[in-house]
This record gives structure tokens, sequence and C-alpha cells, in this order.
């Protein structure tokens, strides 16, 4: 008996160690200091990071679909650059600059969806370039300067970084929402189920008539849109970017894409246990500063929570936390 629970028990960790992770963090913290489960601290920790989760959504289906995208970072930095230079120039201002961004950053993500998808090219190998071209095309366009919004209390850009409404902050809205739309897309849409398809049997997808190539570039076209979005939270939020503001968020988006359960293998994940994912990752550093710790071990932490969740997401494949073969 105690053996057959044992086994069930290791069998709940393996299909749901993401929620049972998340719990006992949560617990963890909040017995170690009460103010983390304070109500203004959990929407100051959501608000924060609104940001890297919108890009982890649209990295989610990417995942899924059976690529990888590490240009997110780079093209992060680009859309916030973007939009508040074009703000700034005359017969522009927050109206069309928006659009403008979006438009660019799509573009950029529609290159990337053709090559990976229809010229069928290696998805890490085109995104790690893109990463340096992004980068390129972004201090071109800023000339290697910082750009900022001169009068700041004379446009109404700074809602979406910094407004709030019914009492809850416009980021963690945007963030909502974004996640529930996607979600529906993915879960209950026949373009959710191709992604699922041919992330899972690429080959097979093909072979039962759904047009691979399409299904990918349009992964991308969604994770574009997704940084886009994250790029006008963060420059309306400064009312300004550094050039680099996104650098080095590749690896904190596909960390929390993968810790919500989405295989690097492709076929697998939810746009719900990554929203877990990316809320796992910043009550985490919420959690280590209230307890005093300084901002550099959550990099330590960090790398644990990367190892653990790749060993659940094979613990997931196989059904058992650990294999019996040495």
């Amino acid at each position: 008996m105690a053996e057959t629970n044992l086994k069930a028990l290791g069998g709940l960790l393996a299909r749901q160690g993401i929620l049972v992770a998340f719990v006992v963090f949560m617990i963890a913290f909040a017995l170690w200091n009460p103010r983390f489960i304070e109500i203004d601290n959990v929407f100051s920790v959501i608000r924060s990071s609104a940001i890297l989760g919108v890009m982890a959504l649209g990295v989610t289906f990417v995942v899924i679909g059976g690529n990888l995208d590490l240009s997110v970072g780079s093209l992060l930095s680009f859309s916030a650059i973007v939009v508040l230079d074009l703000h700034e120039t005359p017969g522009f201002g927050p109206a069309l600059a928006i659009p403008a961004m979006y438009a660019m950053t799509m573009g950029i993500g529609a290159v990337i969806g053709f090559l990976v998808g229809y010229l069928k090219l290696n998805s890490l190998i085109v995104t790690l370039g893109m990463l340096s071209a992004i980068h390129g095309l972004t201090l071109t366009w800023s000339g290697g300067q910082n750009m900022d919004i001169a009068n700041q209390q004379e446009t109404w850009f700074g809602i979406f970084g910094r407004g709030t409404a019914l009492g809850i902050p416009i980021p963690v809205l945007m963030f909502g929402l974004l996640a529930a739309v996607l979600a529906i897309i993915l879960a209950k849409t026949p373009f959710g189920r191709k992604v699922y398809a041919v992330g899972g049997n690429g080959t097979a997808a093909t072979f039962s008539g759904i047009p691979r190539a399409r299904v990918v570039f349009f992964t991308y076209i969604i994770s574009s849109f997704c940084v886009a979005t994250a790029g006008l939270i963060q420059a309306s939020r400064t009312m300004g970017a550094q050039n680099t503001v996104g650098q080095g968020m590749e690896l904190e988006v596909l960390a929390a894409v993968i810790l919500g359960g989405a295989s690097l293998l492709g076929g697998s994940g939810t746009v719900f246990k990554t929203v877990i994912g990316v809320l796992i990752l910043g009550f985490i550093q919420n959690g280590l500063l209230l307890a005093g710790l300084e901002f550099y071990v959550q990099f330590v932490v960090t790398w644990i929570i990367i190892i653990l969740a790749v060993w659940l997401d094979i613990a997931t494949k196989r059904g058992k936390l650990w294999s019996p073969i040495a």
C-alpha cells in the first residue's frame, strides 16, 4: 500500500510538478515573511513580471510548435526604442507611434517565421543570428543613444505602464487579458491544435494535410506581437529606454516557458502553466529580496530552477521522477 501511494505521489509530481512547486514556494516565503502575501506586494510582483510574462506567452506558441526564439530580448529593445523615438518625432505622437512600432516589430517576426517555417532553417541558428542583427538595427536606429520622452506630463502614453483601472495596474490587466485570449486560441481553436500537431510530429502533421510552414510562420507572428506589447509596457513604464533594455531576457523568457511545462521537443505545454512559470520566477526573486538576500543570489536560484524544470520535463515524458537505469 505504501509503495502504491508513493508511486501515485511520484506520478502526481511528475504531471503537476510546476503547480506543486509554486504552492510550496508561496507557503515557504509567506511563513518566512508575512509581507510576501500582502495584496500590494502581490500586485507589485505581477506588475513587475508583466513584461517577462507577455513575452513568454508568445514564446510558448513557438516552443510548442517545436522551435525556439532567442531574438525576443533584442526585439524588446528595438520595439521600446522605436516607439519612444517615433513618439518624439514631429507629426507622430503616441497615436501613430504605437501602430507603427507594432508593424515594424511584427515585420521582423515575419522574417524570422519565413526563414524557419518556409525555408526550414534551424530556429536556434536563425534566432541567435537575429539576436545580433536586431541589436545592430536598434543601435543604428537610435544612433547609439538612449531614448526619453521630453514632456512626460503632456502625453497619455504613460497609461500602459503606469496607469490603473479599478485599482488594478494596467500592465497586470494587459498580461491577464492577453493570456486569456491566447489560452483560448491555443486550447480551443483549430490553429491551436495544429500547433500541437506540428510540434509533436511535424512529418505526420504534413502528411495529415496540416500546412506546417504556415503554422510555424504564425507562431513567430504571435511571438513578435507579444514582444511589441511588452516593449510598449516597458517604454510606457519608464518613459525612456536604453538600447540594451531587453538584453538577456530571452533566457529568462525561455526559463519561464520551460518551467511551465512546455517541452523543448515541442508538442506540449499550456498558456496557463507558462503564467505559473512566470509567477514562480517573479515571486522567488521578490521572496529572496524580502528575506534580505543580495540580488545576485537570484542568479544562482534561477539556475537551480531551470535544472529542476528540465528534470520535471523529462519526468513528465517517462511518467517517473527518476529513471531506474543508472
